[in-house]
């Protein structure tokens, strides 16, 4: 799946490019993105992207400090974007250290400059899907965050976790030109054969709300993600 994906990525990328001069990508935590992020940062992929171009943020982040190894923005560093010619400049990580209301303030702020003046928001926003069939962090019951329609960026406690996370919400998202989900492990396939071919249960199969008003939607599944799915 990951080499799929990748093909699929530096082709995408390559045709925005050609009309546009950046490319903004959302990256997304969670261990499926993982393999993804070494792929691209190989001999086989690192000099097939334009890597100047891309502009990267995330769709979501646990409020631990960037040195701990649940942070998403970490995960990131340390599997592609210490490893390719990346602008500094251009990585904007959702802030750890200030009040996790602040930072999510501070990230929609970054957003809105990025995109107001824009057609769609991100080029592309990659994301996960849990085995609950979260996404971001919009959690199964969590209705205020999942329907959530004015504020592109917000923050929740999550008692199950212990911890407060910063997440891009619905509406930024299906701005975007194109979301493209990774899903991967037997532990998702009947979550995954619900969202996409059960009955609309946004407030538990939080992933139903993603629908791109006016871009693309993919899915990249593996085998046995799949295996429910005829």
């Amino acid at each position: 799946m990951s080499s799929t994906v990748a093909d699929w990525l530096v082709a995408y990328i390559d045709k925005a490019l050609q009309q546009q001069d950046r490319f903004t990508i959302a990256l997304s935590g969670g261990s499926t993105p993982r393999q993804l992020h070494e792929l691209l940062a190989s001999d086989a992929y690192r000099n097939k992207i334009n890597w100047s171009k891309l502009h990267f943020f995330w769709g979501d982040e646990r409020d631990v400090a960037f040195e701990d190894e649940r942070n998403n923005a970490k995960m990131g560093f340390d599997t592609l974007l210490n490893h390719v010619p990346v602008v500094p400049s251009q990585i904007h990580v959702m802030r750890t250290d200030i009040d996790p209301e602040a930072s999510a303030v501070a990230y929609e702020n970054i957003l809105h400059q990025y995109f107001d003046e824009a057609a769609f928001t991100f080029d592309l926003v990659f994301l996960g899907m849990g085995d609950d069939g979260h996404t971001l962090s919009l959690f199964p019951g969590n209705e205020a965050v999942i329907t959530e329609q004015q504020k592109w960026v917000t923050h929740l406690w999550l008692p199950a976790q212990d911890m407060h996370r910063i997440t891009l919400t619905a509406p930024v998202v299906n701005k975007a030109a194109c979301v493209a989900f990774l899903v991967a492990g037997a532990k998702k396939a009947p979550v995954l054969k619900e969202v996409l071919y059960g009955n609309y249960q946004p407030f538990v199969y939080p992933s139903q709300v993603i629908k791109p008003l006016h871009g693309e939607l993919h899915w990249f599944v593996d085998e046995a993600a799949a295996a429910l799915i005829k």
